[in-house]
């Protein structure tokens, strides 16, 4: 038996393991879709509480987002836009960045930035909401 002829009993499953689909990007890109169009809705909001804050000063501007429905709303952009674009930076990341160890880190770096930007939203947002 030759060295060629042992190549043809390999399995094909053998040959391509590890190069197949990880069964995640059909659940990316539904996610992504879906923040998306929840953006829509919350830009529209946001457009108008910045016509509405632009002839206030600073006081009345707290006052705005001190009301809970706009506090939550303004939560809910900043919230969704960080999440959407999170998910846009992984997409060139894992596209563009081919070194494993580079495109782990560069990962990383943007999942925890992310959440780090996250959390100080919300404490923003919660400090002004609750005085």
């Amino acid at each position: 038996m030759t060295v060629s002829s042992k190549k043809t009993f390999r399995s094909p499953l053998k040959a391509s393991r590890g190069l197949g689909s990880a069964k995640d990007g059909t659940h990316h890109w539904v996610v992504q879709r879906l923040s998306a169009i929840a953006l829509i809705p919350l830009s529209i909001w946001f457009v108008y509480a910045l016509l509405t804050a632009i002839m206030a000063d600073a006081n009345a501007a707290r006052q705005f987002v001190a009301q809970p429905v706009n506090a939550i709303l303004l939560f809910l952009l900043v919230e969704a836009m960080l999440y959407h674009g999170a998910l846009g930076v992984q997409v060139v990341v894992e596209d563009y960045i081919h070194k494993p160890c580079c495109k782990i880190t560069a990962l990383v770096v943007v999942k925890l930035g992310t959440v780090v930007l996250m959390a100080a939203a919300a404490l923003a947002i919660g400090k002004i909401a609750l005085g």
